[in-house]
C-alpha cells in the first residue's frame, strides 16, 4: 500500500506521528469508452463555453457560479491562503460511545500506521482506545478539505473514519411519514417472529460480488475466443504473450489504470464550494394498536 497522507494525532498533549492509508478499494472492473467500431478510444477535451477554444489544464480555475450568472474564479494562490489547521494533524475533540455514531454519516476509511518514533504512544493511544469502548471524534485535512472523523480500532491497527458533515446528510422528506398508518400488535409481532427466525451471525467472507464475476467470465471468454479489437496503430508491448491474454493480469492492469487517474484527478483538486442544503424535519410516527 502507498500512503497518501503524512501527519500526527494529536491526543492532549501527545503527538504520535503517523501515515495515512486507504483501507478499502473498488474492485470494478474498469471500462473505457470506445468507439464500437474501431475500438478507438473516447476522448474529452477542455473546451471553454465562451470562445470554444481547448484550454490547457494550466488555465483552469475553480469557479462558483452565482444565481445572476456572474461567476466568482478562486484561483490556486486564493486558496492556499485559507487557514487549514489540520493540513498535517488529526485533532482528537472529544470521545464519544460507540452508539452514538450513526452510521449514515460515514465516508471513507483509512489505516494510521505509526512512524518508528511514534509507536509505543501508538500503541498506549490504541489499547486505551480500544478498552474504552469509545470513538474518538477528529478532524482532519485531507486533499485540502477538511472532514470530521472518528478513530476506532480494528485488527490491532488504529481506523480512521472520515465521517459527513451534519448539513451533507438529507433529511427524509417522504408524505408517508406524516401519514397515520394502523399497524396491528399482532402482525408486529408475526415480523418480530420472523426477524428472529433469520437472525445469524454476520460472516462478510460468505459473500462475493456475483455480477463482478459474471462480468470478469464475459471478459475473459471475449479475450478466449479472440473477440477483441486492436485499434489501428496500436502496437503490442513487447514480451506480451501470443495466446490469449490472462484475465487476472488484464484486470489488474486495468484497476492500475484507473487508480492513475482517480489520483490525477483528485490532485486536481475539489469541487468548487456549494451553499448549504436546507434540512426539513420529518414528522409523522407509526402508531401500534390492538
Amino acid at each position: 500500500m502507498r500512503s497518501i497522507w503524512a501527519g500526527a494525532i494529536s491526543f492532549g498533549m501527545v503527538v504520535i506521528p503517523v501515515k495515512l492509508f486507504a483501507a478499502t478499494e473498488q474492485r470494478d472492473v474498469a471500462f473505457r469508452q470506445v468507439h464500437r467500431e474501431d475500438g478507438g478510444r473516447i476522448q474529452f477535451r477542455r473546451v471553454c463555453s465562451v470562445d470554444g477554444q481547448e484550454v490547457a489544464y494550466s488555465d483552469v480555475a475553480k469557479g462558483y457560479e452565482l444565481a445572476t450568472g456572474d461567476v466568482v474564479v478562486l484561483t490556486d494562490e486564493d486558496l492556499s491562503e485559507l487557514p487549514l489547521a489540520t493540513a498535517k494533524r488529526i485533532d482528537v475533540l472529544h470521545f464519544s460511545p460507540l452508539g452514538q455514531l450513526d452510521p449514515i454519516l460515514s465516508n471513507k476509511a483509512y489505516y494510521l500506521e505509526p512512524e518508528p518514533a511514534g509507536v509505543r504512544a501508538y500503541v498506549l493511544f490504541r489499547d486505551a482506545l480500544e478498552r474504552s469502548g469509545r470513538v474518538a471524534v477528529a478532524k482532519v485535512a485531507i486533499r485540502q478539505r477538511e472532514a470530521l472523523a472518528a478513530l476506532r480500532v480494528r485488527d490491532g491497527v488504529v481506523v480512521l473514519e472520515t465521517l459527513l458533515w451534519p448539513d451533507e446528510v438529507r433529511a427524509p422528506d417522504f408524505k408517508f411519514l406524516d401519514e397515520d398508518i394502523d399497524i396491528r400488535t399482532q402482525e408486529l409481532k408475526m415480523a418480530a417472529s420472523l426477524i428472529d427466525t433469520m437472525t445469524e451471525d454476520f460472516d462478510p467472507s460468505l459473500y462475493q460480488d456475483s455480477y463482478r464475476e459474471a462480468l470478469e467470465a464475459l471478459v475473459q471468454a471475449k479475450i478466449e475466443g479472440n473477440d477483441v479489437v486492436r485499434p489501428p496503430g496500436s502496437a503490442v508491448p513487447a514480451g506480451a504473450p501470443g495466446g490469449p491474454a490472462d484475465l487476472t493480469e488484464t484486470l489488474r492492469a486495468s484497476v492500475a489504470a484507473a487508480k492513475a487517474t482517480r489520483a490525477k484527478d483528485a490532485e486536481a483538486g475539489e469541487e468548487a464550494p456549494r451553499p448549504p442544503r436546507q434540512r426539513k424535519p420529518a414528522s409523522g410516527r407509526r402508531r401500534a394498536s390492538a
